[in-house]
């Protein structure tokens, strides 16, 4: 059986991969756990060495991976060029840090001496996405690495040739044989790798749905599981707030990888006072994004990653306005065989529209009216997502407190756009998933946290 890589902005096929037979799979994963028996016994020295030499093979080849994204799945050339900076990033810093979150801690007791330690605990299955096809990897792997773990990888099918490459990178970089590897499989195969004994654990980054396949998998074997899923994350707009900065984030933030973002603005909160003149800034600033090909300098909108993801979207849209929901710019498919859609502005958006409720994947962004700031609240929360949110006010206090205490959401931010960065914690509540990547407690989801008493 084969996978296709296609160019969405074209529709013509790049290259054809063979899957891998489960025989070839159930190698790969012997493979990988015999060089994890080795593995673990590095010191952290040696692995920051490796995790600090694979940083200078991701930025020395960041223009070359960005081509290769901006082929694959249309990510804009100049957000690739980030996206991998940020994955040189991430490497650097548990490179920097590893060794302090994972070091020995004493706990008094009547014991002569009792203590904690974190142990890895093997090979660890990371199923991942298409949006984000190397930094959705890294964020998992560095930490992964540095810890004295191992792992395999079922990358999503419309980017093999990323999914290759990252293997590629960790081989480049002078990392034990077998430590990582690409596993080209199909969904129908990830049961049987979750079933394999040697995989300890699984990370997931992707839909709720496949989350919950995912996690029903594991938990009925008693493996832990990571789950980063869907989000619609609310952008409150307060009625004292800078609203030409909020509006240009706003957008901005709606607009990143071509509005396939799990953390992407999705549905904008606006309070009544304000909301004729904050549309009326986001539309402006809607229009004068460019959308084109997403190998030329200029290009803020590609193409959506596949056409089937891009007529879903157009349903969620179409449904809305059927309801009740006003287009005011956008909303309308090309004539060609490619996957763009339009930035696209919906307002009067209601309770019971798609646009209300449901994750929109694209350049599409729903206005929602309240009546005060307690309404705003009350909406951004009606939702059985939790990734990500954030506020704009000029009242700091007030800012801090409703991120802090009152907002439902793995990540609150005030005056910004939601971003995760490796020093912070990363993960969502509700339907968004469980678990938390990066920073310090990144870290400590994939190792055992082992008790030692000493009489």
């Amino acid at each position: 059986m084969n996978i296709f890589s296609v160019n969405p902005v074209n529709g013509e096929v790049i290259k054809k991969y063979q899957l891998d037979s489960n025989k070839a799979v159930f190698k790969k994963i012997e493979e990988t756990h015999a060089a994890w028996l080795k593995w673990k016994q590095t010191t952290f020295v040696q692995r920051a060495a490796l995790l600090n030499q694979m940083a200078l093979v991701l930025d020395s080849q960041k223009a070359e991976l960005a081509k290769l994204m901006a082929l694959e799945m249309g990510k804009p050339i100049k957000q690739g060029i980030t996206e991998i900076e940020k994955c040189a990033s991430v490497c650097t810093y548990y490179a920097q840090n590893a060794e302090s979150f994972l070091k020995d801690q004493t706990v008094k007791t009547e014991a002569a001496k009792s203590y904690v330690t974190f142990q890895p605990i093997g090979v660890v299955l990371a199923v991942m996405p298409w949006n984000f096809p190397f930094w959705q990897v890294f964020r998992f792997l560095a930490p992964a690495l540095a810890a004295g773990n191992c792992g395999v990888l079922k990358h999503a099918s419309n980017v093999p040739g990323c999914a290759l490459a990252i293997e590629d990178i960790v081989k480049q970089a002078g990392f034990p044989d077998n430590v990582f590897q690409t596993l080209l499989i199909s969904s129908a195969q990830v049961n049987k790798v979750i079933e394999n004994p040697l995989i300890k654990a699984v990370t997931l980054t992707g839909s709720t749905k496949a989350g919950i396949q995912v996690a029903q998998k594991a938990g009925a074997l008693l493996k832990k599981t990571l789950l980063e899923l869907g989000g619609s994350d609310a952008y409150i707009i307060m009625e004292d707030a800078d609203l030409e900065h909020a509006a240009e984030t706003c957008v901005n933030s709606r607009l990143i990888n071509n509005g396939q973002s799990c953390i992407a603005a999705k549905r904008f909160i606006v309070v009544k006072t304000v909301e004729k003149e904050f549309t009326r800034l986001f539309l402006e600033k809607m229009k004068a994004k460019t959308m084109g090909d997403p190998l030329t300098d200029g290009t803020n909108v590609g193409p959506q990653a596949r056409v089937d993801l891009r007529d879903e979207l157009h349903k969620q849209v179409k449904k809305s306005v059927r309801m009740g929901a006003k287009c005011i710019l956008g909303g309308v498919v090309p004539k060609d065989k490619s996957a763009f859609y339009p930035p696209t502005i919906l307002t009067k958006v209601k309770k019971g529209m798609p646009a209300y409720h449901e994750e929109l994947f694209g350049p599409v962004a729903a206005i929602i009216k309240a009546r005060d700031e307690a309404e705003a609240i009350t909406i951004a929360n009606d939702s059985i997502f939790g990734l990500g949110g954030a506020i704009f006010t000029q009242n700091k206090v007030k800012g801090r407190f409703i991120a802090a205490k009152l907002m439902e959401a793995g990540s609150c931010f005030v005056n910004t756009m939601v971003k995760s960065d490796p020093r912070l914690p990363f993960g969502g509540i509700k339907q968004s998933g469980y678990g938390r990547e990066l920073g310090m407690f990144g870290i400590h989801e994939f190792v055992n946290i082992k008790t030692v008493y000493i009489a």
